[in-house]
């Protein structure tokens, strides 16, 4: 008995999967080295220290332990999301989110109300942008996990 052949299937005939596979994850720029991990194992080790450790230095220790940390996720979750690999539209919203109120609040000083609005203004703006940044780049899903 002869099995059918299979169709090649064609780019954009098929809804995207749901699942995202460990083998389309996009590699970085230096991919054999596993940069990404160990600064985020570095950042979490450096809040270890500072929470756990003395009084001397904790607040140099918890902001390089947190931006260790924060900026090596990010990098992740940006490259995965361009890729259409899986999607962090909300994680990037946040962010965006985060940096309006700090700069507002910095800079202009405003009403608190104030703040809270343009943050989730700058929220729903970006997270929406994100979303069809991400649906354009997998092929027309809107998440992937």
């Amino acid at each position: 008995m002869r099995l059918p052949a299979e169709t090649p299937l064609r780019m954009g005939s098929a809804a995207p999967a749901r699942r995202a596979r460990l083998g389309e994850a996009p590699q970085p720029p230096w991919a054999p080295v596993p940069l990404t991990e160990i600064l985020i194992l570095l950042g979490l080790i450096t809040l270890g220290v500072a929470i756990l450790g003395g009084s001397d230095g904790r607040g140099t220790l918890l902001g390089l332990g947190l931006s260790l940390v924060t900026v090596s996720t990010l990098e992740l979750a940006l490259r995965e999301h361009l890729a259409g690999y899986r999607s962090h539209s909300a994680l990037l919203g946040g962010l965006a989110a985060i940096l309006v109120a700090a700069a507002l609040a910095v800079l202009v000083k405003p009403d608190k109300a104030f703040v809270i609005i343009a943050a989730a203004l700058a929220f729903l703006l970006s997270t929406q942008l994100a979303r069809s940044v991400f649906r354009r780049r997998s092929g027309g899903a809107s998440w992937r996990a």
